[in-house]
Order: structure tokens, then C-alpha cells, then sequence
């Protein structure tokens, strides 16, 4: 089984996020992409940031999709660094291929993350361009220390059956949409978005 990683606060979630994951499906030929909605990002400042049962919500609502699942998995796991979390998924699946899925903004500032270089020791890593984002995810540090590991977009399709360090620069989406423009143009709406409460589950392999 092949299943793309997608974390983010997801605050709130939007059809961006949707039409990228479904991008890396197609892609990426994968079976599932999941959601991993963060209880609260290490980079970022998380005191307005709603309650993880609400973005969960809101997502699942986005997402709309028997192949997208969103999930708060990490506040199961009790990790908090996004490595802790892929480590720990590849020690309880160990017969399923994973594949890490970042924006290009994410790319951008990867260098930042604790351990990322070990992510991408672990798993493979596709990476879905987004308007105006190009130039300084492919200019970055992460983008230069794993260089010479990059495949062509042509051999997407076999990246998750690769062995790591493999990655892939996704061309395609074309939306602009950002969750921080969202809560800046409507920050009531999103309030109200995300009012719904929701438990957080973790996905079954079959």
C-alpha cells in the first residue's frame, strides 16, 4: 500500500490543500493520502490557533474523499516533530510505502525542521509547487543539500516504492488559495468554519 503524508495545522483547511493531495494521488499513484493535522506547528505560534477537534472538521468536510483522510494521529502519538511522527508510522506500518508530501513553501524553509535531513533519510519526498513559491524552494538549503537525489517529475509514479533519500518536484496546481489568507480576509468565517467539534481518529490499514 502507498500512502502520501500531509501535515499541517490546517488552519483551516482548504481546497488547495484538496486539489494538491489529489494531485500526489494521481501522480504519485498512491491509495491514500493522509492528513496529518497537527496539534500545533513547533515553528509557529500556536496560542490563537482553534482546538484540533475543530480543524479536524473543517478538513474532513474539505477533504470530501474516500482516498483523502485527515487525522490527528499526532496527538495520539504524542509526537511533536514531524520525523518523531514519520518514524513512528514506519515502525507500526512497516509493509506500507510511505511518501512525505510538502508545498513548495514548506520546502523553502525545511532547513529549519528538527531532524529533516533524517526524514528524508526515511522516507521519500514529493514536493507540490504553489504559485510564486518556485524560485525560493529551489533555491533553498534543503533544496541544495538533497540535489543530486532529486528524480525527474517523469518517474513520479515509482517514488514511493524508491529507497530514501528520493524526492520530486510536482508541477500543477495552479491554486493560490493559503489557510493564512483565508483567516486574514475573514477571520470571523473561520472562526465559525471550524466551530464544529470532531474526535480525533487514526487511520486502518487494510
Amino acid at each position: 500500500m502507498r500512502i502520501g503524508l500531509y501535515g499541517g495545522s490546517f488552519n483551516p483547511a482548504h481546497e488547495a490543500h484538496r486539489a494538491a493531495s489529489l494531485l500526489a494521488l494521481k501522480k504519485l499513484r498512491l491509495d491514500q493520502v493522509w492528513w496529518l493535522v497537527t496539534p500545533g506547528n513547533p515553528l509557529k505560534d500556536n496560542r490563537a490557533l482553534p482546538p484540533l477537534p475543530a480543524r479536524l472538521a473543517r478538513a474532513r468536510a474539505v477533504a470530501n474523499h474516500p482516498a483523502l483522510v485527515p487525522t490527528g494521529l499526532e496527538a495520539g502519538l504524542g509526537t511533536r516533530y514531524s520525523f518523531d511522527t514519520v518514524a513512528a508510522l514506519v515502525r507500526r506500518f512497516p509493509r506500507v510505502d510511505f511518501v512525505w508530501l510538502m508545498g513548495a513553501d514548506n520546502l523553502a524553509s525545511f532547513h529549519r525542521w528538527q531532524h529533516w535531513r533524517d526524514i528524508a533519510a526515511l522516507v521519500p519526498i514529493a514536493v507540490i509547487d504553489r504559485p510564486g513559491c518556485t524560485f525560493p524552494a529551489m533555491a533553498s538549503p534543503a533544496a541544495a543539500a538533497l540535489a543530486r537525489w532529486r528524480r525527474p517529475e517523469s518517474e513520479a509514479a515509482a517514488l514511493a516504492a524508491l529507497r530514501p533519500p528520493a524526492w520530486v518536484f510536482l508541477h500543477g496546481l495552479k491554486s493560490p488559495l493559503s489557510s493564512t489568507r483565508i483567516r486574514e480576509a475573514d477571520p470571523s468565517g473561520h472562526r465559525a468554519a471550524v466551530s464544529q467539534p470532531s474526535e480525533p481518529t487514526t487511520p486502518s490499514i487494510r
